[in-house]
C-alpha cells in the first residue's frame, strides 16, 4: 500500500503545479487585458480563476484518498480521486456554457473598441505555458495510473486551447472581422463541454463499478491458467480509486487439502499482482462437483 500512497502523493504535486499556474497565467492576463483594452483576454483571465476551484477539488480529493483505511472505510477511501474528478466535470462544463453564452452575447452587441495587438501574442504565451502544464500532468496521470489528475491535465489542455481562440479572436478583430472571436470561442465552448462530458461518463463509471469487459476476460484467462484451477464459477472486478478490486469464486478438485487449496488462492493473487500489477484478489475455492457435467438420465 505504501507505493499506491506514494502515487497519490505524487498526484498532489501535479495538482498543485495547476494551481500555481492558474494564479499566475490569470493575473497576468487580467493585468494585460486592461492594459491592452482585450476583452478576450480578460474574459481568459478570469475562466483561469474559475479553474482554480477545479484543481483545489482534484486537489482536495487526492488529500482524501491518501487517507488510510478506517472502521467507516475498511477498502481505504480511494474512491475520493473519482468524485474530484466528477467535481471536476462539473466546473468544466459550467465553464463551457458560460463561454458560449459570452460569446453568442456578443454576436448581438455593438461593435467594441479594437484590442491592441499585444493582447494576441499574450494569449499564444499563455497557451504555450499551459499547454506545458497540460504535457507534464498527462505524462504524471498516465505513470501513477490517477484519474484525478487526468481529469485536471484535460483542463489543462481546455484552457490552452481557450487562449489559442482568445488569440484568434484579437488577430481577427485588427482585420475588421470581430465575428470570428464569437465563432472561436463558441468552438472551445463545446469543446470544453465534450472534455467535461468525457470525464462525467468515465467517473460515473468507475462510481457504479463498471469494469471493462477486455479486461475481465484478461483476468479470467490468468486466472484460468493457474494450475490447480478447474473452472472459474463468477468473476467480478471493480475500481477504486487507481487500482482494482477482483473477487473470484474458482474451482478446484474436491479431494484437495484445506492447505492445497489455500496455496491455489496464494498462487492466483502472486500471478494477478504480477502481470496485472491487481494488489486486492478475494478469491473463493470451491471443490468441483464431479457429477456437474453428467446428464441426468
Amino acid at each position: 500500500m505504501t507505493d499506491i500512497y506514494e502515487d497519490i502523493r505524487k498526484g498532489e504535486k501535479g495538482a498543485l503545479v495547476s494551481i500555481a499556474a492558474y494564479l499566475i497565467l490569470s493575473a497576468f492576463k487580467l493585468v494585460c487585458g486592461y492594459l491592452f483594452a482585450s476583452s478576450a483576454l480578460l474574459a481568459d483571465g478570469f475562466n483561469n480563476l474559475t479553474d482554480i476551484v477545479a484543481s483545489l477539488a482534484v486537489l482536495i480529493g487526492l488529500r482524501i484518498s491518501r487517507k488510510p483505511p478506517d472502521s467507516d472505510h475498511t477498502y481505504g477511501h480511494f474512491r475520493a480521486e473519482t468524485v474530484a474528478a466528477l467535481m471536476a466535470s462539473f466546473i468544466m462544463a459550467l465553464v463551457g456554457i458560460q463561454v458560449i453564452v459570452e460569446a453568442v452575447r456578443s454576436l448581438f452587441e455593438g461593435a467594441k473598441a479594437t484590442p491592441q495587438l499585444w493582447s494576441a501574442g499574450v494569449a499564444l504565451v499563455c497557451a504555450v505555458a499551459m499547454m506545458g502544464v497540460y504535457i507534464y500532468n498527462k505524462r504524471l496521470a498516465e505513470r501513477i495510473n490517477n484519474h484525478a489528475l487526468m481529469a485536471a491535465a484535460k483542463d489543462n489542455f481546455s484552457d490552452a486551447i481557450v487562449s489559442v481562440g482568445a488569440a484568434v479572436g484579437i488577430v481577427g478583430a485588427q482585420f475588421g472581422l470581430p465575428w470570428i472571436d464569437s465563432a472561436a470561442a463558441i468552438g472551445v465552448g463545446l469543446l470544453i463541454i465534450k472534455t467535461a462530458w468525457d470525464i462525467f461518463r468515465d467517473s460515473t463509471y468507475r462510481l457504479t463499478d463498471g469494469f471493462d469487459e477486455d479486461k475481465l476476460l484478461d483476468l479470467r484467462s490468468t486466472i484460468a491458467r493457474t494450475p490447480g484451477v478447474e473452472g472459474i464459477k463468477d468473476l467480478k472486478a471493480r475500481v477504486h480509486g487507481n487500482h482494482v478490486l477482483v473477487d473470484v469464486v474458482v474451482e478446484v478438485n474436491a479431494r484437495m487439502t484445506v492447505m492445497e487449496g489455500h496455496e491455489i488462492s496464494d498462487s492466483i493473487e502472486e500471478r494477478m499482482s504480477k502481470l496485472h500489477n491487481i494488489m486486492h484478489v478475494q478469491v473463493h475455492v470451491e471443490p468441483k462437483d464431479e457429477h456437474s457435467m453428467i446428464s441426468p438420465s
